[in-house]
Parts: structure tokens; sequence; C-alpha cells
């Protein structure tokens, strides 16, 4: 199993700034792809950011420009630097993780945690 747990929500007002970390332990043989993903209210949670092992990263239209998303192979972390904040980034943002299920494959879980909320105020 392997666990994953986010840190650094809060309340931050429009045209703030955030940083997320997410750190993944547990039994770890290789981290794939991770990523930020976020829900709101009354909606579905979506894609915010994708980052391949290699540093291939993805973005929602919606916050190009505006957040970073990076990681640290050797610590099993992502990180996620969130600038220009919008009332409209409100959320419960969580981490994701593929983990390899075991060495001489190529299958994957998906692992979540359990969410961090970020709260912009206009």
């Amino acid at each position: 199993q392997v666990q994953l747990v986010e840190s650094g929500g809060g309340l931050v007002r429009a045209g703030g700034s955030l940083s997320l970390s997410c750190v993944a332990s547990g039994r770890i043989i290789n981290i794939g792809s991770m990523g930020w993903y976020r829900q709101a209210p009354g909606k579905q949670r979506e894609l915010v950011a994708t980052i391949t092992r290699g540093g291939r990263t993805n973005y929602a239209d919606s916050v190009k420009g505006r957040f970073t998303i990076s990681r640290d192979n050797a610590k099993n972390t992502v990180y996620l630097q969130m600038n220009s904040l919008k009332a409209e980034d409100t959320a419960v943002y969580y981490c994701n993780a593929d983990s390899l299920n075991a060495y001489g494959t190529s299958s994957y879980t998906a692992y979540w945690g359990q969410g961090t909320q970020v709260t912009v105020s206009s």
C-alpha cells in the first residue's frame, strides 16, 4: 500500500499564492505519473496538473500560466505552486500518484490523498 499526504492548503485572498506538497510513502517500488486534482462543492473532481517521472507536465486550461507542478523523485514528492489565485480556484485539492505494483511489470495502481482545502476569498 502507498499513502499520500498533502499539506499546504489554507485561506488566501484573490491574487495571492499558495504552495501544496504531497509526499508518497509506504511500499513504493517506483512512482510514475503524479498529479493534482480538485473538487469544488457541487462539482465533479477535475484535473489540475500532472507530471511524469521524467518531468513532462500537463495543465488544465484554467490554471495555465498561474500554477506550476514539480516533483522530487528522490523524495517521492509532488508540489503545486499556485499564483494569482482566483475565487474559482476554491476547492479541495487531491494528490494522485501511480505506483508500480511489482518489479518486472508495467502494472500501476492509482492512489489518492485525503485532500487539502484551498479557499480563495474575493
